[in-house]
């Protein structure tokens, strides 16, 4: 005979594999999800509210701090300077040299958008002389099959 500890774990073990819609995978508790199973539990939630939107935050960009105009105290590595006043201009420099970094890095991808910017523009006008072209032939094409079609019925007219 089997003891109740076993016949709890054959009810447990069944019950978790029919309700994963008899895939035969045992239910793993929510402390111990695998990567995929986070996920699988992610997308049916998002599914069963089809109707309710999803939002995508933005990604921030860094904040440009203005410079401090006085930074008190500050002697640098020189001479006179004591061990605490070093660390403030390490900090002040370090500050210093990121927001230069950033303004950099802005101005990098203000020529970047620019540039393609003006790429895209020359593109664009190369594309739309050559429709131009293009629709000219055309026109002249029709045009001409108009008037030799025109001139061949009133050819017959005559004879």
């Amino acid at each position: 005979m089997a003891s109740k500890k076993d016949q709890n774990k054959n009810s447990n073990e069944s019950t978790d594999s029919d309700s994963n819609s008899g895939l035969g995978v045992k239910h793993a508790h929510k402390h111990n999800l695998k990567p995929v199973d986070v996920q699988r539990q992610q997308l049916e939630k998002l599914l069963q509210r089809v109707d309710k939107p999803v939002t995508i935050p933005e990604i921030e960009k860094p904040k440009l701090k203005a410079p401090k105009d006085i930074v008190r105290n500050v002697q640098g590595s020189s001479a006179g300077a004591g061990s605490g006043e070093f660390h403030v201009y390490r900090a002040h420099r370090r500050r210093e040299y990121t927001r230069l970094k950033i303004m950099e890095e802005e101005a990098r991808k203000e020529e970047e958008k620019r540039e393609f910017e003006d790429k895209m523009e020359a593109i664009k006008t190369k594309e739309e002389e050559r429709t131009a072209k293009k629709r000219a032939k055309r026109q002249k094409k029709k045009q001409k099959k108009k008037q030799s079609a025109c001139g061949i019925a009133t050819m017959n007219e005559y004879f």
